[in-house]
């Protein structure tokens, strides 16, 4: 996404209007460039690129368009790395160790770097020259590491991110969004709470696969203090939407007026028409690395037990439950897992009120030994609901004892 800072938008009596790029030659080319100059640069410093790019960007009228270009590729295509023979903390400790041995002069400084190679080469068994030394004294600098990796797009696919961008930076402020889903299809529903939940949105939800839904969502600007991360993560969901065929929002914003500084609100809207284009797979994402772990651990398992990710939707009061994963034995016994291992208090608290509401008798609740629940005003005790404690990882085994204590 893009920094406020590099975000272009203009105004429509209380509407908003985010810039968008047409692909059409003249942006296809400027995209088309910068794309060559990062290939281009493969191999060599974050420093030199930035020297490029300011050279390329010049004094032209159009510098945060291109300068906003520029900071996708760098920031969602690129990969820098800090190449060093040592960690540069610590191969700076070693060539001042070395150097305080001799008498400071132009003439000394290669016949520390030469000695401390040859140490290296032998610690660690490979050949270090005196240049990888010198090029790795700061490394860690942001504008010494290297770009190893370019991910390189198509210019029409780096000016469709750029558009997407500019859309969600309008998030970044929003007070109140409701969002209407509806005739769609139901894979396309549970992949967008999934979204909801990965990034753990305050959303209030009403209606049912059949009908459709109206998903309220609290904005960071609704919040006592504001918080641009929460804005970040409403964002996050724009490109996550553009997989429901059909869908609608309207947000509103609390910005500030240009002129008098006061509060003003805002207005935007959007549609399944908008002729955006996500950069999101349509795969069903896991809500966190702690579930991708369990269910690798699983596929390595010999067991009757198949795990699946595709669960029903639970409607609840205001909301969906979508457990994480369904057992299903060949017998025809299911059992639905739920893994609870994040923080947030507020997270917590409707966690477990979803699932008192859920009704569900055949549902494993696996909750991290970290979790402070009492702090959160949870009691587990409460909870009809198998419970599983873990530490780092959730075993499956844990999972397979807690079945055979149910039936």
């Amino acid at each position: 996404m893009l920094p406020t800072e590099l975000l272009i938008h203009r105004y429509s009596g209380e509407e908003i209007i985010p810039k968008r790029l047409k692909l059409e030659a003249t942006n296809v080319a400027i995209a088309s460039e910068l794309i060559s100059l990062f290939r281009d640069v493969v191999g060599q410093t974050q420093g030199k690129l930035n020297r490029q790019l300011q050279e390329l960007e010049g004094d032209t009228p159009d510098y945060r368009m291109k300068r906003g270009l520029a900071h996708l590729l760098k920031s969602a295509m690129c990969t820098f790395e800090i190449i060093s023979p040592l960690e540069p903390q610590q191969l700076r400790e070693r060539v001042f160790a070395f150097a305080a041995n001799t008498l400071p002069s132009p003439q000394a400084t290669p016949q520390t770097l030469n000695r401390l190679a040859d140490s290296l080469s032998k610690e660690l068994e490979r050949e270090v020259f005196p240049d990888q030394i010198r090029a790795g004294l700061y490394a860690d600098l942001a504008e010494n590491r290297i770009l190893t990796q370019f991910e390189e797009p198509t210019p029409e696919a780096l000016l469709h991110r750029y558009n997407l961008s500019q859309v969600q930076g309008v998030f970044y402020k929003a007070s109140h969004i409701i969002l209407n889903v509806h005739r769609n299809d139901p894979g396309e529903y549970k992949l967008l709470f999934r979204y909801l939940k990965l990034f753990q949105l305050m959303t209030y939800i009403e209606g049912d696969a059949d009908h459709g839904f109206t998903i309220t969502i609290d904005g960071p600007a609704s919040l006592f203090k504001v918080s641009t991360r929460y804005g970040l993560d409403i964002a996050k969901l724009i490109p996550a939407m553009l997989h429901v065929t059909k869908w609608n929002l309207k947000a509103t914003l609390q910005t500030r007026d240009f002129y008098t500084n006061e509060p003003k609100l805002r207005h935007f809207s959007l549609k399944d028409d908008c002729g955006l284009v996500t950069h999101y797979p349509p795969g069903k994402p896991y809500d966190s690395m702690l579930e991708a772990s369990f269910a690798d651990r699983w596929d390595s398992l010999k067991s009757e037990w198949k795990l699946e990710r595709e669960v029903d939707l639970i409607p609840i009061p205001g909301s969906v439950m979508i457990p994480d994963f369904r057992l299903v034995h060949p017998d025809g016994r299911t059992f639905l897992l739920e893994i609870v291992g994040y923080w947030r208090p507020e997270y917590l608290r409707k966690k477990f009120s979803q699932v008192r509401q859920s009704g569900c008798d055949n549902l494993i609740l696996a909750i991290s030994e970290r979790l402070n629940l009492e702090k959160a005003g949870v009691k587990v005790q409460d909870t009809p609901a198998k419970i599983i404690w873990f530490k780092d990882k959730l075993a499956p085994k844990a999972v397979l004892a807690a079945i055979a204590d149910s039936n």
